[in-house]
């Protein structure tokens, strides 16, 4: 189940006394914002807004939604981050998951006994490092926690960023990360190129996410190849608040210009097939909003996220991309 720190919520409330807030949160727990939202309006007789578009996380907070609306504070749930607040009037609200994850750890020691291993996790699951280290410890498996940078806690990863887990390539024999999202472990993997396993306490499970990480990385690469065959292309610049790469979108311009490439910029919110369906004369696309857009998602045509298009430029160059998702950020 998921909580939410309402009291947080209610306190900023009470000390700022808004006319009305908004709230968001991942897909996940979205009816259990509804719900805070609801508790919102009755304690204290003011609309609040659920903002209902995906929130990927701190680069796709939606304020500009909150806005629109005249909302006076937006909290944003579930991103926890080594900051309070990204800018005036929003919040960010922690919410943890308190599902255990005793059961599930214990059966590591089957395959990971004598080896050392990374811990890591995304924010909804924080709170229970310290507890699964202890149990891993005592179960003969050696642990350590990478520390945090940027926005990131000790321990913890986002989707595009694994400053903890990177840290620790060359002192660890694997990964174990806490939660049940393929997501953040494949990007743990591709990051590091090291075995990485899921903690999965839904399910009580321990299971190996590398080889589907592997594929991620292959459908990767074939893209970059693809693309280097390309004459036009298309460089999208991402119209979220956090995803501004602007310089980086002309940056890339000019070096697939230099390279003989006809170039054309875009601007878009959601980046997605049916969107880039309607763009014609395109062979290739390079979008710079969030990287997790080119691995993760099926486009008719190459779309190559930020490290995809450095290891683009080159090929191009007849240079080797080896390790070229093998950095801690992929922006």
């Amino acid at each position: 189940m998921i909580i939410i720190d309402e009291e947080r919520i209610f306190k900023e409330i009470e000390k700022k006394n808004p006319s009305s807030v908004s709230l968001n949160g991942p897909d996940g727990i979205l009816p259990q914002v509804q719900e805070t939202a609801m508790r919102i309006s009755e304690k204290f007789g003011i609309p609040a807004y659920v903002l209902a578009d995906t929130t990927w996380g701190t680069c796709d907070l939606n304020t500009n939604g909150s806005k629109v609306l005249g909302a006076e504070i937006q909290f944003n749930i579930g991103h926890t981050i080594n900051t309070e607040s990204l800018e005036k009037n929003l919040v960010l609200i922690d919410a943890y998951d308190d599902v255990e994850f005793d059961s599930v750890a214990k059966k590591c020691p089957e395959i990971l006994k004598g080896k050392t291993i990374s811990l890591v996790t995304d924010s909804q699951h924080l709170h229970q490092v310290d507890k699964v280290e202890k149990i891993l410890t005592e179960n003969g498996i050696k642990v350590k926690i990478g520390k945090g940078k940027g926005q990131l806690n000790d321990g913890q990863v986002f989707g595009c960023e694994f400053y903890p887990a990177s840290e620790l390539k060359k002192e660890v024999d694997a990964y174990v990360f806490l939660g049940q999202s393929n997501f953040h472990a494949a990007g743990i993997a591709l990051s590091t190129n090291l075995p990485t396993y899921i903690l999965d306490p839904y399910f009580n499970e321990v299971r190996e996410i590398t080889e589907f990480a592997q594929k991620l990385k292959k459908k990767a690469t074939l893209a970059i190849y693809k693309a280097a065959e390309a004459k036009t292309f298309g460089v999208i610049v991402g119209l979220k608040e956090g995803q501004l790469s602007k310089v980086f979108a002309l940056k890339i311009k000019k070096e697939l210009e230099k390279e003989g490439k006809k170039v054309q910029l875009f601007g878009l919110t959601d980046i997605t097939n049916d969107r880039l369906q309607n763009l014609k004369g395109i062979d290739a696309f390079v979008q710079v909003a969030c990287p997790r857009i080119s691995t993760d998602n099926q486009f008719d045509k190459p779309v190559l996220s930020s490290p995809q298009a450095n290891a683009l430029l080159k090929i191009l160059r007849n240079e080797s991309i080896e390790e070229y998702l093998e950095i801690p950020h992929w922006l």
